[in-house]
């Protein structure tokens, strides 16, 4: 598949969209949209704070919502409430356009207790399923340890990580629905099929560049420095 038919775009929650939304602002999401321009087919992934203003950039660049991916069931990443705050997200999404959400088997419940959204509205998967977007292949990858059902995303040599994977660091794995161990073996076993030359592309902005290569994060981060699970605990497992 040529490169120059895939349609990606990084938008950065409280500056790209929600641009007055001070939940937005603190929390620095990254909202992605990721299709095929010949088709004019696309999806969102981890749809959440200004479901309009979404939905009016893909009218704008000329591509239509077939779906949305979701990497996991955090309200910042699918809607919401956070600490009483209300966030948009896929109930809104559904609200305005009728598609499926795709999200990973073990996560389903709990994206339902986090958005009321009911299971019919779900599509699930296992890793190693690929979800089309026209002629565009998204490899879906389970890295449980941020959330039981998180799920990392291969795109034409880019890697949308969610909350597994950061520039610096990792997802906490001392909230409900966590596990440490699983994490470990997450970034060192079922991402290790990742090239270094793919291009990493996080949840949130939490470091000073918005994406790098495998081979940089892996180089410089620190959650790639133990070299046991015995050792990570030691660092991580809190």
């Amino acid at each position: 598949m040529p490169s120059d038919r895939l349609y990606f775009r990084q938008l950065l929650s409280g500056l790209d969209l929600a641009e007055d939304d001070r939940v937005a602002q603190q929390m620095v999401n990254f909202v992605y949209l990721v299709g095929d321009k010949e088709t004019g087919e696309a999806v969102t992934i981890d749809a959440a704070y200004d479901i309009d203003g979404l939905l009016a950039t893909l009218e704008a660049d000329g591509m239509k919502l077939v779906g949305n991916l979701a990497t996991h069931y955090h309200p910042d990443h699918v809607g919401g409430s956070l600490g009483g705050m209300a966030i948009q997200g896929i109930s809104e999404l559904l609200d305005r356009r009728q598609v499926p959400i795709h999200i990973q088997g073990d996560e389903a419940e709990w994206v339902e207790m986090a958005t009321g959204v009911s299971a019919e509205h779900f599509v699930t998967h296992e890793s190693g399923d690929t979800v089309m977007v026209g002629e565009i292949p998204i490899t879906l990858i389970h890295t449980p340890g941020h959330t039981p059902g998180s799920q990392c995303f291969l795109v034409d040599g880019k890697l949308v990580a969610g909350d597994t994977l950061f520039l610096d660091g990792c997802g906490r794995t001392d909230l409900p629905g966590s596990n440490p161990e699983d994490m470990y073996f997450s970034l060192t076993q079922r991402l290790a099929h990742v090239p270094d030359d793919a291009v990493l592309y996080p949840g949130h902005l939490y470091s000073e560049k918005p994406s790098a290569t495998m081979a940089e994060t892996r180089s410089r981060n620190v959650v790639f420095r133990p070299d046991s699970l015995e050792q990570w605990m030691m660092m991580f497992g809190r």
